[in-house]
């Protein structure tokens, strides 16, 4: 069985290679979709694209403690999907841009084909 090298293909491997994400970049995403993979943290990107909320509405809605919902917050606000500011002693969240709103957008209109 021989082996298929770059010149076999029609498509040219190596100007695609150069065209690819940098590794870091590729990393960087791969974080992103296992942010994102988790049901809990997808379920308060839903909530928060409807309306800006706290953390105990939040934690009522999806019927989860104050402290699970500020724990999956924080991860979120780390990746930059969310973000919050102070009224009082209340903190609300929002999402963090369109674009967040644009991706949970694209996926539930992916899923829904």
């Amino acid at each position: 069985m021989s082996q298929i090298n770059e010149t076999d293909c029609r498509c040219n491997v190596a100007e695609i290679r150069k065209q690819m994400p940098r590794d870091s970049e590729m990393q960087r995403l791969a974080d992103f979709f296992t942010v994102m993979g988790d049901s809990t943290r997808v379920q308060i990107i839903a909530a928060l694209r409807i309306s800006e909320l706290c953390v105990s509405d939040l934690a009522g809605l999806l019927s989860l403690s104050d402290s699970a919902i500020s724990h999956q917050l924080r991860i979120l606000r780390q990746s930059n999907l969310v973000k919050s500011r102070r009224d009082g002693k209340f903190i609300y969240y929002s999402l963090a841009d369109d674009h967040v709103v644009e991706i949970y957008d694209v996926g539930k209109d992916h899923i829904n084909e």
